[in-house]
């Protein structure tokens, strides 16, 4: 399995962080996927990713909920921290694999709307210029955030074709509607999918019921939204192993190719090479 959204660098793993890394390469997690939320992410980041190489994968981005006064600051020295850490020079320990978690949320506070828009679009466009994948966070903003992507990618388009977008992504944490879902699905991202699928009101389950396999990435979004059995407790990848089983009944398959569909398709949205 590959988690392809974990704040490992958080403080809630702060107390045991290498145990549970090695009880997670142990039971079976191929990869980890670590996303920045502001500056103040770059260096516990890579701190984990070089002394995990080759199993924790750095990202960098300005997460929207931290979008405040300062954004215009955070997004320099994260644009910087993104130049420094991209090139196939260097060790895969200090590469950044995608941009995020980016996007927009509503849900707390409305005050900095328009500079969310700003600093969306403008790591839209880094990424489309880096060549790296995106990762969306929409909370309580789906017009806007489709509306958004939406028109950075038909920018990103290469030639006259409309076929052929330079900009993909994944939709973190999705749990929208069966309509939205298709939404992003024609425009060519992925969708993350966590412990939300396993809540017992959750209405996931049939909104993915016609979301090919191969648009679909595993993600915890630890330390938060453990799945049932678990829920409140602090999330660790191998707990998606309950929503293996759960898409398992949802797909009619066996958890094996759930977990082979979903991890090739976190390798190649990522450019994570073969464990």
């Amino acid at each position: 399995m590959i988690d392809s959204h974990c704040h490992i660098d958080e403080e809630a793993y702060a107390a045991d962080r290498d145990e549970m890394l090695q009880r997670q390469k142990d039971g079976g997690i191929e990869a980890i996927v670590i996303p920045g939320v502001d500056k103040s992410s770059i260096e516990g980041i890579f701190d984990v990713c070089r002394r995990w190489r080759g199993f924790c994968y750095p990202v960098l981005g300005l997460h929207p909920q931290n979008v405040a006064d300062d954004w215009q600051e955070q997004l320099d020295i994260l644009h910087q921290a993104m130049l420094a850490h991209i090139g196939d020079e260097l060790d895969i320990s200090e590469r950044i694999v995608a941009i995020g978690e980016i996007g927009l949320d509503y849900h707390y506070n409305r005050e900095f709307d328009q500079a969310q828009h700003e600093v969306l679009r403008t790591q839209l466009r880094w990424a489309r210029e880096l060549g790296l994948p995106v990762i969306i966070h929409s909370r309580d903003a789906t017009a806007d955030s489709l509306n958004i992507v939406g028109e950075e990618i038909l920018r990103s388009v290469t030639g006259n074709t409309g076929t052929e977008p330079g900009l993909r992504g994944v939709i973190h944490c999705y749990s929208g509607s069966a309509e939205v879902a298709q939404q992003w699905i024609k425009m060519g991202m992925y969708l993350g999918i966590g412990g939300v699928l396993t809540f017992k009101n959750s209405h996931l389950a049939e909104n993915i019921a016609n979301v090919p396999l191969d648009r679909i990435l595993l993600e915890t979004d630890g330390p938060y939204l453990a799945p049932t059995p678990h829920r409140g407790e602090r999330n660790e990848p191998i707990l998606m192993r309950y929503v293996v089983m759960r898409l398992a009944e949802i797909y009619d398959c066996t958890p094996e190719e759930i977990i082979r569909v979903t991890s090739a398709n976190s390798r190649k949205l990522f450019r994570l090479p073969q464990f």
